[in-house]
């Protein structure tokens, strides 16, 4: 494995040599007040000294006093809003004395040249790949998100502070790049973070031929990018056991999908809905769920028509509305659908888990729902069935 060493001013010269490659380079910052991706022409830009308080239903960022640029759980959205955007224009149309007039819309995807992901959370990373799988899997692909995913260059980054809400280890999605069991997309190169007595620097793994080309970029730029010693790299593997040892959350994965299935008529179900809002946060902040709507909107003045896709949610009354009234139409019937098909018809339809545990639902829900202790009731439970309808 080739593994190297690279500083904070080797990592500025990795993002220098991504930007003269012609890379839009996309990283962790703070933005209104949590961790989200956003341009990284510089290091300065990366959240350094920043940490995050995350539990059910709070998220807080705090200071830290280390110099640490990775140093916080995952982020408030993932990766997902880049490659699968909330809201986007799938048609446009303008109307005159002349006529009607279609024009395509703007190209969103690759108007700054193709995208580089530095920071991306092992997590994240296979909700990538499970977003490649649902969007590009099926015989028909959507044409703009591979757009978008196409040409990405990744950088991964172990998580070495994970939040009272993880359990990326329950779902083996983390918290190291490339160490987990379930599939995830691929990637150029992996960080691990260090901070000991022998100094702040990042040991890379490189994973593509890309990869190590770009470093190799760096190298002739003048940054001093050595093989990691046996040191750097128990040092890394520590990172990520005391990572794997401090996950907040677990979850009991065996028999899951057969208990979902067989709990159809819980009374947990009933529980659960006295305090779900139904405001689907937990589905926009998700990186895997993909429901959308299309909206047709005008201008002010109805010479300009947009036809929009936008993020849709299955907690909305209206999302299985069919002529006639909603299919589901109780806060207790779409937290089921939800859950179920996150946990168990995902399987059977995609061949996959749809959760990779990064813990977004649990620290978003501004009614603190935790999906492990619902898990965790219905297993009490026993999957029994209600009394009457």
């Amino acid at each position: 494995m080739d593994t190297r060493i690279l500083t904070t001013d080797g990592l500025q010269a990795l993002v220098d040599a991504l930007q003269t490659r012609g890379f839009h380079v996309l990283g962790p910052a703070v933005r209104d007040g949590a961790i989200g991706f956003g341009p990284v022409r510089e290091v300065a830009d990366l959240p350094a000294g920043w940490g995050d308080e995350q539990e059910a239903g709070h998220y807080r960022l705090r200071r830290r006093d280390d110099p640490l640029l990775f140093a916080y759980a995952a982020g408030a959205q993932s990766a997902k809003p880049l490659f699968f955007p909330a809201q986007e224009v799938l048609w446009r149309a303008r109307h005159d004395a002349n006529g009607v007039h279609p024009t395509p819309p703007d190209p969103e995807a690759g108007a700054d040249g193709p995208v580089a992901v530095l920071g991306v959370r092992s997590c994240d990373l296979a909700a990538v790949g499970i977003q490649d799988e649902v969007l590009l899997g099926r015989r028909y692909g959507d044409a703009a998100y591979a757009l978008r995913r196409e040409g990405t260059f990744v950088v991964a980054v172990t998580c070495s502070h994970p939040a009272a809400t993880c359990f990326c280890g329950s779902m083996g999605t983390g918290p190291r790049p490339g160490a987990g069991t379930a599939p995830a997309a691929p990637y150029d190169l992996a960080m691990t973070e260090v901070l000991d007595e022998h100094g702040h620097r990042f040991v890379v793994e490189v994973a593509t031929e890309r990869g190590g080309h770009v470093l190799d970029e760096a190298v002739r730029a003048g940054a001093a990018v050595p093989a990691a010693g046996p040191e750097d790299l128990a040092a890394a593997d520590d990172v990520a056991a005391r990572a794997a040892q401090a996950m907040g959350r677990q979850l009991d994965t065996s028999g899951l999908k057969e208990l979902l299935y067989a709990s159809a008529e819980s009374p947990v179900w009933d529980e659960v809905a006295t305090r779900c809002l139904a405001c689907a946060n937990c589905t926009q902040v998700c990186p895997t769920c993909f429901c959308t709507d299309v909206r047709d909107v005008t201008d002010l003045t109805g010479a300009l028509v947009e036809r929009d896709r936008v993020w849709d949610s299955c907690f909305g009354a209206e999302y299985s509305y069919i002529h006639g009234g909603s299919v589901r139409a109780s806060t207790r019937a779409r937290y089921r659908q939800w859950l179920t098909h996150k946990l168990a018809s995902w399987e059977d339809q995609f061949g996959m888990s749809g959760c990779v545990g990064c813990g977004r639902c649990i620290t978003w829900c501004p009614a603190a729902i935790d999906l492990t202790a619902e898990v965790a009731a219905l297993r009490h439970d026993g999957g029994g069935r209600r009394d009457g309808p």
